[in-house]
């Protein structure tokens, strides 16, 4: 029995184009540059700053931040990472063109626009406060996969407010990186932000 020549030929160049459109489209899949979201969900918020306006999801973009959420009344994580924060960009002579650090009330039945702004310009005068209202604070603990609740005497003014203690990491091109826990270690923490301003 023969075979048709130019009909197998036919069916080899057939899989062979098969072949390279599987190939091609493998590689496309494979070296694609990932499209993450802004921030570390994806969630869009908008906060009023201290440094005027509204920041949003998107104001994320063009430097390299390091945020964290705390309240004006919290005794000691918060004024503690604001602190270390502050330090650390100092020891690795960035400017706040290099390296943003980025406060966000989580107790907004207390604290004011006045009031973070003063209270953050304490430590460093180019911190950016950022304050919402309730629903809008739930909105941005959500981008970022923040709890809080208070805590200690809730009906009273003087109440706690428990809330996550981690600095997040964001690329200047508004991604998440990673974060930095409370009282880690400083050189741990040091490499971390270097890293990210080399990005």
């Amino acid at each position: 029995m023969t075979t048709n020549k130019p009909l197998r030929n036919f069916r080899i160049v057939l899989w062979v184009l098969v072949a390279v459109a599987a190939i091609g489209a493998t590689a496309l899949y494979l070296f694609k540059p990932p499209q993450r979201p802004l921030g570390l969900t994806g969630q869009e918020f908008a906060l009023a700053s201290t440094k005027g306006g509204t920041f949003t999801q998107n104001d994320l973009r063009g430097t390299p931040s390091l945020i964290f959420f705390g309240f004006t009344f919290c005794p000691d994580v918060c004024p503690t990472t604001l602190a270390e924060t502050t330090a650390l960009r100092e020891q690795l002579g960035l400017s706040a063109d290099d390296l943003r650090i980025i406060f966000v009330t989580v107790d907004p039945e207390r604290d004011t626009l006045d009031m973070v702004k003063t209270y953050v310009e304490g430590f460093d005068p180019t911190i950016i406060g950022l304050v919402g209202d309730a629903a809008e604070t739930e909105r941005v603990k959500a981008a970022f996969g923040v709890f809080s609740e208070k805590s200690g005497d809730v009906d009273s003014e003087f109440y706690l407010v428990n809330h996550t203690a981690l600095t997040f990491l964001i690329n200047a091109d508004g991604s998440f990186e990673g974060t930095i826990a409370y009282e880690e270690a400083s050189d741990t923490a040091r490499a971390k932000i270097e890293r990210l301003v080399r990005r």
